[in-house]
Formats: structure tokens, C-alpha cells, sequence
């Protein structure tokens, strides 16, 4: 099977499923993994469940774990420009060429387990499918980020060296749960017995659900809020450094991402690694080079020029929370020029909520729907606005608003590209294809 025809096949999943909403289903999961001989028990597995900042949470994990010399594969969603994004190992996407062999070994189980329960969706294609990549890899541990939740979301077939939950808060209600309490309830599901939970909750009513769900399950609950220091250190204009202080140590981090929310994500990322076992633990050398050199496309993703360019996946009120936030500190006198797209499943208003106040013009676009993930329109978007007191235009064509937002902004400006994870992917590759490749 080609890279073609996988998509294609993938793509079919999601038509398949769209039109009839599949539960989320640990049987089916279960059996898929059976059947594939298991591969996720092969080698340790770090598993990051959370609302938000778990993808970052992970990409730290991935990177302290390189840096001292393992072989590492990581799981994250979603993917920005190319499906072979949700298999990668020492921080490489799968190739393309073996991701469709790959699937093509795999369509017998996938067979079998669908006679029987139905046939896997595409997550749990994908999920299943890193999970055999990595083994094939003979990686020495994999970092696997939950999907949605944790008590029936596929990654809970793991056996984890330690289970981490970023945070919690109001997201995907319509699955699970109208509060912070029914949320954690579902995420503290990846709770296991023996295995350590690492959490960084700071809502109460949240924080109660898990530390419950620890007890009930035998699993050591770690509060990073407990625990953990942070302290700020003058560094880098558009980095942050600062040191973070455990019970078993101090690191000197200087962090090359924007965004203080980082600061905790990294926080929570090194008391897992401290709490991973001897094989894995890095050193703290170790840790504080790994973070030195991380990447993470599409999360607060700064990029010099005039004006400045920010991509952030920000498509829920607590990201878009933190955004705002990380956009204030960063550049305290600046004005900004918002290109934003959300997708229909969203609460708009929430989204946009956090926006108000700010020294900014929007471009309100769309993206290229896909089976389940429809976008607002534009005019829509720019109503909602209207309605909280922010002005905005509709533009239909994204790169068209994103050309606007650029030609109206000042020099000293900054271009933020938001709201959606669809977006950002679009607008960051051509950003990159476009403008950057180019030098312009």
C-alpha cells in the first residue's frame, strides 16, 4: 500500500465513523492491540493525558529522553502538516513509504478485530499503528499523549512507568462532562495501581476527582502544585529561563518557547522523569539540554520578522487563555493582528472571550473542512465578535486574511494565527514555503 492510497483508507474512516458517531470503545482497542501481538507492552511507555499543554508536556518528555542518549517514540495529536507526524522516533515522522507498508501489515488484525467489534476508527488506526512502529523501531520507551479524556480513550491500554494529567479544564463537554469535576473524574481514569500519577490540577474540585480516582486505584498521586517550584530567571528576549526545584533537585532551564504556562508543563515533564525509574531517569544535565533544544511547531511558534509571526493551536478557552497571557508578557507595548479560524465543535464565544482588551485588529477566515471538523464561517466568526466588542472582517480564503492581516500590521507588529489547529497547519506551511524558505 502506498502513502496514497493509506490517506485514502484513513480518510474513509472518518466518513464512517462521522456518520455514525463510535463510542469510544476500550473492547475494540483491546482486541486491536491483541491482535497485532501487543506491541505497546514491548517497551516502557510515560503516558500524558490533560485539557491542555499535554502535546508540550510530551515534546519535553520526548526531548529529555533524547538527550540522554535513548531511542524514543512519540505519539501526539493532533498532527499539523502530514499525517506521519503521529509516529515519530527520535523526533523523525515515520517515512511515508513505510507508513503505507505499515498499515498494509496491519490490515489483517484490523480484519479480524472489525468481524468482531466493529472496524477501528482512525484514531485508533493511528494509535495502533505507532504503537507497532515503535516496537519495530526497538525503542527504549515511548511517550504516548492521551486523546480525548483518559478512562475510555484508546492510550488507556497502556501500562505506564508513570501517568501524568497537565491540567483540567473546560473542554469537549459534550463527551465529557459539563464541569471540571465530571472532566477529571474521566481523565483520572488512566489512574493505575502502583504506577505514579503526576499532576499539575490546580482547580479543587478537579484536583478532588483525581486524588479519589488515585486512592480507589492504588496509584501515588504527585501534585507538581505541591511539590514543585518554579523560579523566573532574567534570559533569552523571546525565550524564558528560569530554575525549577523538586524534592530531588534543581534545573536551570532556558526554555526556547514563548508562554509562562511552559514553565509548569515543564515543571510537570521533569517529576515524571524524576519518577520513570533508573533505566530512563535522565540527569539533570541532561534534562536542562534536552529543553535547551525543543521544538514544538504550532504552540506559541514565534518567528522574527516585521512584523512577527506567532502560530498557536489555541482552539479552546483555557489555550486561548494562556495565549493572550503569554502574548502580554512577551511583547507588554506591542499591537497584534489576529488571523483566526474555529471549528464548528467549538464554544466561539469562550474561545474568543480571553481576546478582549488587547490592542488588536481580526481577520476572521475558515479552513478546509474535513469529515467531522467543519468550520465556522467567517461571517459568523466575525458577528460573535462584534457581540463581545472586537472588530473583525470576514475573509473567506485563509491565506488571503493572512496576506490582510500581515499588509495592515505595523513593522513593530505581531501576527498571530490561531483558533484552530487546521488553520495554523495551513497557514504555518505556507509561511514556511512562502516566506521563510525565501528569505523574505
Amino acid at each position: 500500500m502506498n502513502f496514497a492510497n493509506a490517506q485514502s483508507y484513513l480518510l474513509g474512516l472518518i466518513n464512517e465513523h462521522a456518520s455514525r458517531r463510535s463510542p469510544n470503545r476500550l473492547d475494540r482497542i483491546r482486541a486491536f492491540v491483541d491482535a497485532l501481538g501487543n506491541p505497546h507492552l514491548r517497551y516502557p511507555t510515560l503516558h500524558v493525558a490533560g485539557t491542555s499543554g499535554k502535546g508540550s508536556t510530551a515534546t519535553m518528555l520526548a526531548a529529555a529522553l533524547t538527550a540522554a542518549g535513548k531511542r524514543v517514540g512519540l505519539h501526539t495529536k493532533p498532527h499539523l502538516s502530514s499525517v506521519t507526524e503521529r509516529v515519530r522516533v527520535d523526533g523523525a515522522p515515520i517515512a511515508e513509504d513505510a507508513f503505507g507498508e505499515l498499515l498494509e501489515e496491519m490490515m489483517p488484525a484490523i480484519e479480524r478485530v472489525t468481524d468482531e467489534h466493529g472496524r477501528p476508527t482512525y484514531y485508533e488506526t493511528l494509535l495502533a499503528m505507532a504503537f507497532v512502529a515503535f516496537a519495530q523501531a526497538n525503542v527504549d520507551v515511548a511517550v504516548i499523549e492521551a486523546g480525548i479524556g483518559g478512562r475510555l480513550d484508546g492510550t488507556n491500554v497502556l501500562q505506564p512507568r508513570v501517568a501524568i494529567i497537565t491540567n483540567v479544564s473546560l473542554d469537549h463537554t459534550e463527551i465529557l462532562g459539563e464541569t471540571t469535576a465530571e472532566i477529571a473524574r474521566d481523565k483520572a481514569g488512566i489512574a493505575k495501581a502502583g504506577i505514579p500519577l503526576v499532576s499539575a490540577v490546580r482547580d479543587a474540585d478537579a484536583r478532588r476527582e483525581i486524588e479519589a480516582a488515585c486512592a480507589a486505584a492504588g496509584a501515588p498521586f504527585v501534585s507538581v502544585v505541591d511539590e514543585v517550584t518554579i523560579e523566573p530567571r532574567r534570559g533569552e528576549r523571546y525565550g524564558q529561563s528560569f530554575d525549577v526545584v523538586t524534592p530531588e533537585g534543581r534545573y536551570e532551564l532556558a526554555l526556547p518557547v514563548l508562554g509562562a504556562f511552559q514553565q509548569e508543563n515543564a515543571a510537570t515533564a521533569i517529576r515524571a522523569l524524576e519518577l520513570s525509574g533508573d533505566d530512563l531517569r535522565p540527569t539533570r544535565a541532561q534534562i536542562e539540554s534536552g529543553l535547551a533544544r525543543l521544538v514544538i511547531p504550532g504552540r506559541m511558534e514565534f518567528f522574527p520578522s516585521h512584523p512577527a509571526v506567532v502560530f498557536d493551536v489555541a482552539h479552546n478557552p483555557d489555550k486561548m487563555t494562556h495565549l493572550v497571557d503569554a502574548l502580554r508578557a512577551t511583547f507588554p507595548e506591542r499591537r497584534f493582528s489576529f488571523v483566526i479560524a474555529v471549528a464548528q465543535s467549538k464554544d466561539v464565544a469562550e474561545i474568543l472571550r480571553p481576546l478582549i482588551g488587547l490592542r488588536a485588529t481580526y481577520a476572521f477566515t475558515t479552513f478546509t473542512d474535513i469529515p467531522g471538523r467543519e468550520a465556522v464561517r467567517p461571517q459568523r466568526l466575525a458577528s460573535i465578535a462584534e457581540e463581545l466588542g472586537m472588530w473583525g472582517r470576514a475573509v473567506f480564503d485563509p491565506v488571503e486574511a493572512f496576506s490582510i492581516a500581515r499588509r495592515n500590521a505595523e513593522a513593530d507588529d505581531v501576527v498571530v494565527v490561531t483558533g484552530s489547529t487546521f488553520v495554523v497547519a495551513t497557514l504555518r506551511d505556507w509561511w514556511i514555503a512562502n516566506v521563510v524558505s525565501s528569505g523574505v
